[in-house]
């Protein structure tokens, strides 16, 4: 049997794509045979990661919690929710002083480094300042007078 020209084309296309994807298979398999040999040996495969994208889901993933967490509190566990953020704003100050003494070389990212940390510091110190405030001023409406 005879078959016409443009199948015969059309059949070998198809027999070079089938061989195509059977390469790239083999090659697949051995990529992730010669991964699984290195996890097996204890060799780590760890890919680097930008500190900068790191950074900024830790950040986004913070706010999204922190929202999430205080438009959920109902208005009797304010006060103690209050205390917890003071707590938290007491870490950014160690993380503002840490910044604001840092020992860098001359440079603008010193000056930036500094800057930032001194405007962490002072914001952070009024919410904690802030935060007790509010706290004794809500505290005080539950005692009795008198």
């Amino acid at each position: 049997m005879s078959y016409p020209e443009p199948i015969l084309a059309s059949a070998g296309g198809a027999a070079e794509g089938v061989r195509e994807a059977l390469d790239k298979a083999a090659e697949a398999i051995s990529q992730a045979r010669g991964g699984f040999e290195q996890l097996m040996s204890g060799e780590s495969m760890v890919a680097a990661v930008d500190p900068f994208v790191f950074q900024l889901t830790t950040f986004v993933m913070a706010v999204l919690v922190g929202y999430y967490v205080v438009w959920s509190v109902t208005a009797a566990l304010h006060t103690p929710l209050m205390s917890i953020t003071n707590a938290i704003s007491s870490v950014i100050v160690v993380g503002a002083v840490v910044a604001v003494g840092a020992d860098l070389p001359f440079s603008s990212e010193m000056f930036l480094a500094r800057g930032f940390g001194f405007v962490a510091l002072i914001l952070a110190m009024v919410n904690i300042f802030g935060g007790f405030w509010v706290t004794n001023r809500m505290l005080a409406m539950y005692r009795k007078k008198g």
